[in-house]
């Protein structure tokens, strides 16, 4: 049985947090896995990131935009700080024996290990789930893949944009062929890896219970293949109903309509009726209501087959008045309905400040970068702000003495001869 140890964490609380006490050995790079340690992370985990020496994980070079520390020295780019805050970062090269048998030791003082290497990658080091499982039975061990660790496609690298394509997610995002500038477009954030590393951190919960309870862990095999066919959602299942082939649609939303982007005068607005009832509120607000007695609107069914002319006529009337007029009315009216927001507008908005969703930590490493905090706000286990990302091997040295025991001179011999790197910032 692995015990609880006695770390110190980015984040120091007197509230405690529900993952206090777990420890969960990051051995993951760029984004879907370094996401996934994150939540486990912002929930009071410690988690310990294992970077290449020198180099580190991939993202930090991943620029510009970078930061830059107080005395304008280049840091990391902003590409790694969105998935790495409340981490602790070694610098172990486990490609040599010695350090491999470092990363051994650390597993076996912690309750999970998250890869993304390729399938078998890890197996020559022998850090693999069969290797790990001989010395830790209790070890909860995932992987995280473009394709999973079965299957044709296994072997093969994976990458959100491809996962996005092969997926099937870009055939029903991006406006319709037949217009300008249509076609299959992915989305604006690399949501297979977003999604594969929700998964994931689920998936790790769910099997660190079961193995508190039997006292086994077990492989989780996470694909960004599989994650981006699961959350296909309602369209997944419109085509497994009728074996009808989604279309791209824009904006457009294939199972309700009015459901889309529509210009006034000056910015494009969202309006999303959800019920007949809200069509029926529309309706009157634009001073048409005889379109709510049209049997081609009366049913959000007659309105699908008849969307292109709803929507025109809808169209019509908005551009008559600028966004803030509809908007405003709109919302007496309590008909769902959005600006179209850059992110300029998103972080000052006056309710994003009201929920406290970003925070800038205390005694920062880096100057002027404000970090988005955990979404989930808890009544009794509250998240405090957060700790930013760790600098290169920031915390290798105190890794090492506390969790492994090594003394100074040890830890001095192993960076000497570039077995872990020397470190960079406080506790190396």
């Amino acid at each position: 049985m692995v015990q609880s140890h006695t770390i110190r964490t980015p984040l120091q609380s007197v509230e405690r947090r529900p993952l206090d006490g777990v420890v969960v050995l990051d051995m993951s790079r760029v984004l879907a896995g370094p996401w996934a340690s994150q939540i486990l992370a912002d929930l009071g985990a410690t988690v310990i990131k294992v970077e290449r020496p020198r180099t580190g994980d991939d993202t930090r070079q991943w620029g510009p935009p970078f930061t830059a520390l107080e005395d304008g020295t280049p840091s990391d780019a902003a590409y790694f700080l969105c998935a790495n805050r409340n981490k602790q970062s070694v610098e172990i090269d486990f490609r040599t024996p010695q350090g491999a048998d470092l990363i051994r030791q650390l597993a076996q003082k912690s309750h999970i290990l998250l890869e993304n290497y390729k399938v078998d990658g890890l197996k020559k080091y022998q850090l693999d789930y069969e290797s790990m499982r001989q010395l830790h039975p209790k070890l909860v061990y995932c992987s995280v893949t473009g394709f999973g660790q079965t299957g044709e496609y296994r072997h093969q690298p994976g990458y959100d944009f491809a996962i996005q394509a092969m997926g099937g997610l870009m055939s029903i995002t991006g406006e319709s062929e037949e217009k300008p500038g249509g076609g299959p477009m992915k989305t604006g954030v690399a949501i297979a890896d977003l999604f594969a590393g929700m998964y994931a951190s689920v998936g790790m919960l769910a099997a660190l219970r079961h193995a508190e309870h039997t006292g086994i862990g077990q492989h989780l095999d996470v694909s960004l293949f599989d994650c981006q066919i699961a959350m296909l959602a309602n369209q997944a299942m419109n085509y497994l109903t009728t074996n009808d082939v989604p279309r791209l649609m824009g904006n457009a939303h294939p199972n309700i309509v009015p459901y889309t982007v529509y210009s006034t005068k000056d910015r494009p607005i969202v309006i999303a009726v959800g019920n007949d009832r809200q069509f029926r509120d529309l309706c009157k607000l634009l001073k048409r209501e005889e379109l709510a007695e049209d049997d081609r609107f009366i049913t959000n069914a007659a309105r699908v087959q008849n969307r292109a002319c709803i929507d025109e006529l809808i169209q019509s009337h908005l551009v008559d008045h600028p966004a803030s007029f509809w908007l405003e009315a709109l919302t007496t009216a309590h008909i769902p309905s959005a600006l179209v927001n850059t992110l300029n507008d998103v972080f000052n908005d006056p309710h994003a400040r009201d929920r406290k969703l970003t925070f800038t930590p205390d005694n920062p490493l880096r100057t002027n970068v404000r970090y988005v905090r955990h979404p989930v706000q808890y009544s009794d286990t509250p998240v405090p702000a957060g700790a930013e990302p760790p600098h290169l091997g920031a915390h290798t040295g105190h890794i090492l003495r506390d969790l492994l025991g090594m003394t100074n001179t040890q830890i001095e011999e192993l960076a000497k001869t570039e077995i872990i790197g020397h470190g960079h910032g406080h506790g190396a």
